[in-house]
C-alpha cells in the first residue's frame, strides 16, 4: 500500500510508523533508519575506530549495535552519553556510560581524556535543536580523526516538518567556520538515509 508514496513521504512514514515501533538489533528498541546502519557498518570497518562516542543512547539498540560492530573488528571501545538511564537496558564489556549532559564541562572533559591519542568516531542522536547540535559540534569536532567522521542524524526532520531551524542549519552554520570537515554524499548512495547532508567527514 506504500508503492504510491513518494520518497520523502516514505521516509516519513517509516521515521513515525516503523522505526520507533518496529526496529530492534537483538531485542533492544533500535530507533535509526536500518539503511543508515549499514552505512555505519561499511564506514566503521574501514575506519577500525578504538572509540566511537554516541551521543543519544535511550534504549541502547545502537549502542549495543555498535559495540557487536567493533567485535566484529577485534577492537574499540563504545562511550555512551546520555542524560537518563531510565529506558537503557545494555551491558556489554566494549560500552562505557557516561551519565549526564554532552554540553556538559565534566562530560566533555570525561569524554576528551578517553578519546585523546584515538582513533575516533562520533554518532550524534541526541538534542536536535539548532543551537544542541551546533554545541555538539562545536565543543567535540576536534575530537575526531582525520578520514573518520562525526555523523549528525535525523537531519531529514525539519525539512519535512517545514520548521527553519534544526541540525541541518547547525550543519551549514558549523562548515561556515570549520573547514576540516566536508559533507560525504557518498554515504547517501543508497537514498534512503535519515541524515542527508549529516555524514560529516574530517579532512583536515
Amino acid at each position: 500500500m506504500n508503492f504510491g508514496m513518494t520518497l520523502l513521504e516514505w521516509l516519513k512514514y517509516h521515521h513515525e510508523k516503523v522505526v520507533f515501533d518496529k526496529v530492534s538489533w537483538m531485542g533492544v528498541p533500535f530507533h535509526k533508519n536500518v539503511m543508515d546502519a549499514w552505512i555505519y557498518q561499511e564506514l566503521i570497518f574501514k575506519i577500525k575506530p578504538d572509540v566511537i562516542v554516541e551521543i543519544g543512547s535511550e534504549n541502547g539498540g545502537s549502542t549495543l549495535y555498535f559495540a557487536h560492530l567493533l567485535d566484529c573488528i577485534g577492537k574499540g571501545k563504545v562511550i555512551s552519553v546520555d542524560v537518563s538511564r531510565a529506558s537503557y537496558s545494555v551491558k556489554h564489556d566494549r560500552v562505557l556510560e557516561i551519565t549526564g549532559h554532552s554540553s556538559t564541562e565534566w562530560v566533555i572533559e570525561k569524554v576528551s581524556e578517553l578519546c585523546k591519542d584515538k582513533i575516533v568516531f562520533i554518532n550524534q542522536d541526541g538534542g536536535h535543536s539548532e543551537d544542541q547540535v551546533l554545541r555538539d559540534l562545536t565543543n567535540y569536532s576536534s575530537l575526531i580523526s582525520i578520514g573518520s567522521y562525526f555523523i549528525i542524524e535525523d537531519t531529514l526532520l525539519y525539512p519535512y516538518a517545514g520548521l527553519k531551524e534544526g541540525p541541518l542549519v547547525a550543519i551549514n552554520k558549523f562548515l561556515e567556520t570549520n573547514h576540516n570537515f566536508v559533507i560525504d554524499l557518498e554515504c547517501e548512495r543508497y537514498i534512503l538515509t535519515a541524515n542527508p547532508s549529516g555524514y560529516l567527514r574530517r579532512i583536515g
